[in-house]
């Protein structure tokens, strides 16, 4: 096969014969090929529906790829709106919804700030708010206004050079050029510090990575410099993203800041009502405030509801009436709904504070910052689960109940003199909270 579009047409076919047309339909459908290095294949789908997937279809996948190519490859499944690499706007508009546009955007109380905001600056490239810094949390809108912008000043100025990359990707590029050499940086060099507007989703991924974040720095002083646009987005805002440097931070911070929180039901109703819409898919408003009461803080799952309704009234040739709603959405309820706080869950949101593996936290490594960061996981498992020091102990690598004692006393001192510390420790809890 001469391309990876020509093996997954493939693979589509082996699926096609292993998994019913429904199932083929409604959740395999619309994944779409990513990338494929020989040993791992990369596919792409929405969130709600990767999880899924991942629990009941990956060795469906695996043994789809291994028919296909006569050997075994790891398959792996990445958030459709998280995958995409550095872009020109061109490519931007073939990979992108066509609807991220401004025009269907739904503003409400809880997002018209920033929307105004990303309004200005595609309107007035570096003259208006440079940075615009957009945060907030998964799936309320902000990949949408990056799109918005790259769309609006495309369109105003079609020969501007916009890149738009995601900050994993960003720090991957970065990698890959100092481990090929000088050319490879030069590039690199040429690429981003020549743009006109650089847009870039997540930028907190790019914290604790010391080159990728002397990189961007230069880059965001040349493009400031020559008053050319810099977007960034992250899931929280900079002075929350623990293991930024301070130069970065500070330059982040200098221009406009805009938060994003989730929708208040009367802007829910409307996303679900312009969405189905644009499907062409009829809602009473009943089922329209059913999907928006039940829904409350993902745009995206929104939609997403609305998407697998269509998906059903077509295969089935039904009504989409409160039963269609309700199947179609029980997937993304259950994805949704609270959940118990668990060591797990705080584990990982300890992690990804520090932009760390969570699997160090249950390691033997013992070096400073992942003992550190072993303790503040451990201060929050106490606080928040209230669980005996011996069971603390079992969940972070099997650790006796007295070491578990000292890591407690050991931060407790420590947050009664660090205010950023306790600030850290704040937010971590914070954010397991709002994620139930």
């Amino acid at each position: 096969m001469n391309s990876f579009t020509e093996l997954w047409a493939v693979v589509s076919q082996v699926l096609r014969g292993e998994v019913s047309d429904i199932v083929y339909k409604v959740w395999l459908d619309d994944l779409e090929p990513v990338s494929f290095d020989g040993n791992v294949v990369t596919l792409s789908t929405v969130e709600f529906k990767r999880k899924i997937i991942e629990q009941k279809f990956s060795t469906v996948l695996h043994d789809a790829f291994e028919k296909a190519l006569g050997f075994g490859v790891e398959v792996r499944l990445v958030n459709a709106d998280v995958s995409a690499q550095a872009q020109t706007v061109e490519d931007v508009e073939k990979s992108f919804h066509e609807d991220n546009t401004f025009q269907t955007f739904v503003v409400g109380s809880s997002n018209k700030f920033a929307h105004a905001a990303a309004q200005a600056v595609a309107a007035n490239p570096g003259g208006a708010y440079n940075p615009l810094f957009i945060y907030g949390r998964s799936g309320l809108g902000k990949t949408h206004l990056l799109n918005a912008i790259a769309h609006e000043i495309q369109k105003n100025n079609p020969s501007a050079n916009v890149l738009f990359t995601q900050g994993e990707a960003f720090t991957n590029e970065i990698v890959r050029g100092i481990g090929i050499g000088q050319t490879a940086m030069t590039a690199l060099h040429e690429k981003y510090r020549t743009a006109d507007v650089l847009l870039v989703d997540d930028i907190q991924f790019i914290a604790g990575k010391p080159a990728t974040e002397e990189e961007f720095f230069y880059t965001f002083n040349t493009l400031t410099q020559a008053g050319n646009q810099i977007v960034l987005t992250s899931d929280r805002p900079p002075k929350d993203i623990a293991t930024l440097e301070d130069r970065l931070r500070t330059r982040f911070e200098m221009g406009l800041i805009a938060d994003i929180q989730p929708p208040d039901v009367e802007t829910r109703m409307a996303i679900v009502k312009r969405k189905a819409e644009a499907l062409d898919l009829n809602l009473t408003d009943d089922v329209v405030q059913y999907i928006a009461d039940r829904i409350k803080n993902n745009v995206r799952q929104l939609e997403g509801a609305v998407k697998k309704t269509k998906a059903i009234v077509t295969i089935h040739g039904s009504t989409p009436n409160m039963a269609t709603v309700q199947a179609a959405i029980k997937d993304i309820l259950n994805e949704s709904r609270s959940e118990k706080v668990t060591v797990e869950r705080i584990i990982e949101e300890t992690a990804r504070t520090f932009n760390a593996d969570p699997a160090d936290l249950r390691s033997k490594k013992r070096d400073a910052q992942t003992s550190r960061m072993r303790m503040i996981a451990m201060d929050i498992v106490s606080d928040m689960t209230g669980m005996s020091t011996k069971a603390i102990g079992q969940e972070f690598g099997g650790r006796d109940h007295s070491t578990v004692v000292h890591a407690l006393r050991e931060i407790k001192r420590q947050k009664d003199k660090d205010s950023s510390l306790r600030t850290t420790i704040d937010n971590i809890t914070k954010n397991v909270q709002e994620s139930d």
